[in-house]
């Protein structure tokens, strides 16, 4: 299939993607009320003034801010330079504001309540025009138009509209493009055909060309049943483990061990709990999250985390096997967590409904 290798318009601005060497890292003060930054030397580039609610541990191009002024509280978005941007425009989600991500910051216009998007210097790159849109991953977002916002007393949610993929110069690459987080944006290929790969979904772009993304839960799927139960070793299931196993121990809470220990000394449980899933009639299903920043909070994982501490399941999901006991008296289920990787799935967190690792 023939392959056509775009440099790119559609990737973006490769600056965007140029990384920030000099990161400052938040710092409270001595009440821990009220953040600021300094550079990787120590150095103070802004006194504690950010309230809690400015999330960013790290400050790369631009953040999310909040501060009292005068008794009254003010938001905006910061540049690395001093720039003020997008005031009283945070974009809100879950209870918390948005984070920068490979360069680009959403922001929520607060007269007419749709969206857009701020680079890290500040300057709106797509205009607030979207009933709601994604965080920029490898340079697309996926855009939502023209809905209505309805509520049922607790959440409110939007109804209606049309989505769209859309690269970061505001250039629609896809229509009727429906939100899939199982998409692997990092991934895309563009074709002149639809790829044969099971592990891939397609689309047709309005330039005629295929768009073509890897789905993470076929391709797990497929991981699964190929490479690691096809050979359930322990040579080869510490081959696909993280260089750490988590696991759940009474009443010691989370432990976390060498693979080649925890395999050593659970290899009979790892084994059968495995060969369970090749049963049919085995109850488990497969769910996806990301990496929990409470429980994984070393350095070795700072990698799956951006600069607010949320994990980047976008680009590093978890994908959790969980199994229910073969009666249906019993209660609790096992679970087996594996982390996607740039090595490929590796296992990295177990527990169990009884108490039997060790």
């Amino acid at each position: 299939m023939t392959r056509l290798f775009v440099i790119c318009v559609l990737f973006l601005n490769l600056s965007a993607f140029a990384q920030n060497n000099d990161i400052w890292i938040s710092f409270p003060n001595k009440d821990t009320t009220q953040i600021g930054f300094k550079d990787k030397n120590g150095i103070i580039k802004i006194e504690p003034k950010f309230t809690a609610f400015t999330i960013a541990t790290k400050f790369e191009n631009i953040i999310s801010v909040t501060e009292e002024e005068n008794g009254k509280w003010k938001s905006y978005y910061l540049t690395k330079q001093g720039k003020i941007v997008g005031q009283d425009s945070l974009y809100i989600f879950d209870n918390g504001p948005d984070c920068e991500n490979e360069g680009f910051i959403r922001f929520t216009d607060s007269k007419t309540d749709k969206m857009g998007m701020f680079n890290g210097e500040g300057k709106i790159v797509i205009p607030a025009e979207y009933s709601n849109l994604t965080k920029a991953k490898k340079g697309m977002f996926i855009g939502l138009k023209d809905a209505k916002k309805e509520t049922d007393g607790e959440h409110s949610f939007w109804k209606g509209g049309k989505e769209f993929l859309v690269d970061v110069n505001n250039k629609i690459l896809i229509e009727n493009f429906a939100y899939n987080d199982d998409l692997n944006f990092y991934s895309v290929e563009k074709l002149k055909e639809p790829s044969k790969d099971e592990t891939r979904d397609n689309f047709l772009g309005i330039d005629g060309l295929y768009y073509s993304f890897i789905n993470y839960d076929k391709e797990f799927k497929q991981w699964l049943k190929n490479t690691l139960l096809s050979d359930l070793s322990k040579t080869n299931l510490e081959k696909h483990s993280f260089d750490k196993i988590t696991y759940w121990k009474e009443p010691d809470g989370w432990i976390s061990e060498s693979k080649a220990k925890f395999i050593h000394q659970n290899y009979t449980y790892l084994k059968l709990r495995l060969q369970e899933l090749k049963n049919p009639k085995t109850d488990y299903f497969v769910s996806t999250g990301g990496l929990n920043q409470y429980i994984f909070q070393s350095n070795e994982y700072d990698v799956y985390f951006n600069n607010c501490n949320e994990s980047k399941d976008w680009q590093y999901p978890v994908k959790n096997i969980v199994i229910n006991p073969k009666n249906k008296a019993d209660h609790g289920q096992d679970h087996l967590e594996f982390l996607r990787t740039e090595d490929g799935y590796k296992l990295i967190s177990v527990s169990t409904r009884k108490d039997i690792l060790k």
